[in-house]
């Protein structure tokens, strides 16, 4: 369990660390990639390995308490809408027995067979009302089916019904091979991804009218903050917004520090979105743990931020957007 007599502060340990973006590959969705061909998801030579005891040794060394783990690009989806229900409802069952024997270590967000939409809002409500999990974890697209689509609308309305917690991690575009110079995705096609995708939740009114679910952007929000100002400027004098704050409501997200926020990320992100809005991601096991410390590091004595800054990254903010934590920690 978490010790009862440690408590972070500004002049704490850096490796007191609550760490939102963490992924899980168990051996039987390896094997799933592999059959559908994917064994190098978007464009990588292989997936990197994961266990159990392999995530909880990385957390002991890089000082992580507590990781909320979801199911990276390119998700359960690979051309059968069955065969993709079956998928998560392995990974997210998977996700809940590994919650009950750790839940002082790990939280879950469930995975969804979209573009499947029936079947990812069945899964939903299986997912957060029966098996519990912490929130959901969608792709920027799925199978070309982007989030502000109409047609996710179900999707949308069932996670505010509840308040939920969603996590919107990249894959690659539909078009990537075109686009991607045959290099990996998670390069360049991944932040431009994110931000095609929260742009259009925004532009298409989602998060407007979404006040209840709470929503987390990974990797700093990609390059949001760079073009915040011109979608802001432009789209209104191009469409009918229906009085739609594109700064007020990209600000009013989460963004995870995941990749590699410091030096030139994190100034542009500070001015769309107050430091009571970030939270740390390390990424694993995508990241290797070199990079992880490196970047843990770097956060930690940047003088971009304060120390009261680095408390809400570490650790205050997550307790706010995954209540639950408040039970677990004295935080």
């Amino acid at each position: 369990m978490i010790e009862e007599d440690i408590e972070p502060t500004g002049g704490g340990q850096a490796w007191e660390r609550i760490d939102f973006h963490a992924h899980l590959l168990p051996d039987f969705y390896r094997e799933a990639l592999t059959a559908a061909g994917e064994g190098g998801p978007d464009g990588m030579s292989s997936a990197p390995d994961w266990s159990v005891a392999g995530a909880l040794d990385m957390m002991d060394r890089t000082g992580i308490r507590f990781a909320v783990l979801s199911l990276s690009s390119p998700g359960v989806h690979f051309g059968d809408d069955a065969a993709a229900r079956r998928l998560a409802r392995r990974i997210n069952e998977f996700g809940a027995t590994l919650v009950a024997e750790h839940p002082d270590r790990f939280a879950m967000l469930a995975t969804l067979p979209l573009p499947n939409v029936d079947g990812a809002v069945a899964e939903l409500e299986y997912a957060l009302d029966v098996l519990h999990l912490d929130g959901v974890a969608i792709e920027s697209n799925a199978r070309g089916l982007y989030p502000g689509d109409d047609a996710m609308r179900p999707v949308f309305d069932a996670l505010e019904a509840r308040s939920a917690l969603l996590f919107l991690h990249p894959t690659s575009p539909p078009n990537s091979g075109s686009v991607s110079f045959a290099r990996p995705r998670p390069i360049v096609e991944f932040p431009l991804e994110t931000t095609r995708a929260v742009v259009d939740l925004v532009l298409s009114g989602v998060i407007g009218r979404s006040s209840r679910m709470r929503v987390l952007i990974p990797h700093g929000g990609g390059a949001l903050a760079a073009i915040a100002d011109r979608v802001a400027t432009l789209a209104p004098a191009l469409m009918d917004l229906g009085g739609v704050d594109v700064v007020a409501e990209l600000g009013a997200l989460f963004y995870d520090l995941a990749g590699i926020p410091v030096p030139r990320q994190l100034p542009s992100l500070l001015e769309l979105a107050s430091t009571d809005r970030l939270v740390y991601g390390s990424d694993w096991p995508f990241t290797p743990v070199p990079i992880i410390e490196t970047m843990a590091a770097a956060i930690q004595v940047t003088d971009l931020l304060s120390d009261p800054d680095r408390d809400n990254i570490r650790w205050r903010n997550a307790v706010t957007l995954l209540p639950r934590l408040a039970e677990l920690t004295r935080w």
